[in-house]
C-alpha cells in the first residue's frame, strides 16, 4: 500500500470511531445532571417527581438506546452502501448526527427529554452503520491486516479521552453545559463530512459495483498518487469476474452449513463476549464506580481522565504489536486481565470498609479492565471476524458478529445499573466469568489468523 491510500483508509474511519467513542463516555460525566432534568420535567408535567427506579430505568433507556441505533444502522448499512456508495451513506449517515446534536443541544431549553434519547439513537443509527460501512479487509497476507484492523480502536479509546477531558469541571462538567457536552457530537461528524469530501468514491465499488472503469481509474490515480494503475485494475477485474460467478451466502444459510459451523461459532462467541466482558458498563457508569469505590467526587473526573489516557497508551500498543506477537495472544492476554482486574475490584469493594486503601486497588483494577480491553478484545473480533470467511460468508458473517455486538451492548447498558443495586460488588464477578470462558474458548479453539489464506484457516478449523 502507498502513502495516500493509507492516509485515505485512517482518515474514513477517523471521524466515525471518535464519534462512537464520544458517545461512549460521553453520558458518564453529566449523569446527575441528566437525571435532575428527567425528575424536574416529570414533575412539571405530571406534578410530582420520578421514584428512583423509573428514574433510573429512564436514564438506563437514554444510555443504552445508543446500541440499538447502532443495531438498526449495522442492518441498513448494505442498502445503503448500495444505493449510494460508500461516500455517500457515511455523507447522508453523518448529516444525521447534526441532527441529532441539535436535539439534544435544545433538549433542556424546549424541556424535552425525548430529544435527547432521539438524539442518542440517531447517533447509535450512524455508528452501526459506519462501523461496516467502512469496513474493507486487506488482502490475506499483507502484512498491514492487523495494523489496519486495530486503527479504528484507537480513534475509539481517542474519542472516550476527549469526553473524559470535556466532562471535568473546568470545562463542559457543570449543570449548565450538559445539553451543550452532548451536541459535541457534532464535531466529528463535521470532521467526517469534509474530509469524505476531499477524496472520491471507493475504486473498489466504482468498478465492481458500479461497472465504472473511467471512475475508478480516476479515483485510483488520486488514491495511489500514481498514473500507472493498470496493474490494479485488472486486479478489480478479476475480483469482479470471480464475484459475479459467486452465489453470496444468507445469514440463514451461514447459520445452517456445517463446514463453517466452527468459524460461525467463534464469531458468536467472540462479538458476544466483547460486551459482555462489561467493558461497557465501565464506560458508561465509570463515575458511579469510581463513586461506590470510595474515591471523593472531586477528584473522580481527574481519576476518569487518567484511565482514559492509559486506555489510549494500551490501544496504541496492542496496534503495533499486533503483526509481531499475533491475534490469539492478544485476545487471549486482553480476556485474562479483564477477568482477573474484575475479580479485583469486587474483592477491593468488599474489603474497602475494613481497609480504606482498597479504594486506590478498585482504580487500578479498572484501569487494567481497560487495559486489557484496548490491547486486544477492542479490535481483534472485528479483524477475525473477516479474515475467518471467504468473501462469499463475510457480509452475513458481518451481520451475525454485529448484531450481536449492539444487541449485548443494549442490554449491558439497560441492566447494569440494576444489577448493580441487586448484586452489589459480586455484580463484576458475572463480567469476570464471561471474559475467562471466553479466553478459554479461543485458546482451545480459534487458530492463529496471522498471514493464514481463508483456507488454510478452514483447514485447521477442519
Amino acid at each position: 500500500l502507498t502513502f495516500p491510500l493509507l492516509s485515505v483508509t485512517l482518515l474514513v474511519s477517523f471521524g466515525s470511531s471518535m464519534l462512537y467513542g464520544y458517545n461512549l463516555a460521553v453520558v458518564n460525566s453529566p449523569a446527575e445532571h441528566i437525571k435532575a432534568f428527567y425528575n424536574a420535567t416529570w414533575s412539571r408535567r405530571f406534578g410530582h417527581g420520578l421514584a428512583p427506579g423509573p428514574l433510573t430505568l429512564l436514564y438506563a433507556l437514554t444510555v443504552s438506546i445508543f446500541a440499538l441505533g447502532g443495531l438498526g444502522g449495522s442492518l441498513l448499512v448494505g442498502v445503503l452502501v448500495e444505493r449510494y456508495g460508500r461516500n455517500g451513506a457515511l455523507s447522508r449517515s453523518a448529516l444525521l448526527v447534526l441532527l441529532a446534536g441539535g436535539c439534544m443541544g435544545f433538549s433542556r431549553e424546549l424541556g424535552s427529554p425525548e430529544m435527547v434519547i432521539i438524539g442518542r439513537s440517531i447517533t447509535g443509527l450512524h455508528s452501526g452503520g459506519c462501523f461496516l460501512g467502512c469496513a474493507q479487509p486487506l488482502p490475506h497476507g499483507s502484512n498491514l491486516r492487523g495494523f489496519l484492523g486495530l486503527m479504528p480502536s484507537i480513534f475509539i479509546c481517542l474519542g472516550v479521552f476527549s469526553a473524559q477531558v470535556l466532562g471535568l469541571p473546568e470545562l463542559l462538567g457543570k449543570d449548565r453545559f450538559w445539553p451543550l457536552f452532548l451536541s459535541m457530537v457534532v464535531v466529528p461528524a463535521s470532521l467526517q463530512l469534509l474530509l469524505l469530501h476531499c477524496f472520491p468514491e471507493s475504486p473498489r465499488y466504482l468498478l465492481i459495483e458500479r461497472n465504472d472503469v473511467c471512475g475508478a481509474t480516476k479515483a485510483l490515480h488520486r488514491f495511489l498518487g500514481t498514473s500507472d494503475v493498470q496493474d490494479v485494475i485488472e486486479e478489480m477485474k478479476e475480483e469482479q469476474r470471480s464475484l459475479s460467478s459467486m452465489e453470496m451466502v444468507s445469514v440463514w444459510q451461514l447459520l445452517r452449513e456445517r463446514s463453517v459451523r466452527w468459524q460461525t461459532l467463534s464469531v458468536v462467541v467472540l462479538n458476544a463476549g466483547v460486551q459482555l466482558s462489561g467493558i461497557d458498563a465501565i464506560w458508561f457508569y465509570t463515575n458511579n464506580i469510581f463513586e461506590n469505590a470510595g474515591i471523593p467526587v472531586s477528584q473522580i473526573p481527574y481519576t476518569t481522565m487518567g484511565a482514559g489516557a492509559i486506555e489510549v497508551i494500551a490501544g496504541l500498543i496492542g496496534c503495533f504489536t499486533i503483526e509481531r506477537v499475533g491475534r490469539r495472544p492478544l485476545i487471549i492476554t486482553g480476556f485474562c486481565a479483564m477477568g482477573v482486574c474484575l475479580a479485583g475490584i469486587t474483592i477491593s469493594l468488599l474489603l474497602q470498609a475494613a481497609l480504606p486503601w482498597m479504594r486506590y486497588v478498585s482504580v487500578a483494577c479498572v484501569v487494567g479492565i481497560i487495559t486489557g480491553f484496548c490491547m486486544g478484545p477492542a479490535g481483534v473480533p472485528f479483524l477475525m471476524t473477516a479474515e475467518l470467511f471467504m468473501q462469499s460468508h463475510r457480509p452475513a458473517a458481518y451481520i451475525v458478529g454485529g448484531s450481536l455486538n449492539w444487541l449485548c451492548n443494549f442490554t449491558i447498558g439497560l441492566i447494569f445499573p440494576f444489577l448493580q443495586m441487586s448484586a452489589g460488588a459480586f455484580c463484576y464477578l458475572v463480567f469476570c466469568g464471561v471474559c475467562l470462558l471466553v479466553a478459554l474458548y479461543v485458546y482451545l479453539v480459534i487458530p492463529e489468523t496471522k498471514n493464514k489464506t481463508f483456507m488454510e484457516i478452514s483447514h485447521i478449523f477442519a
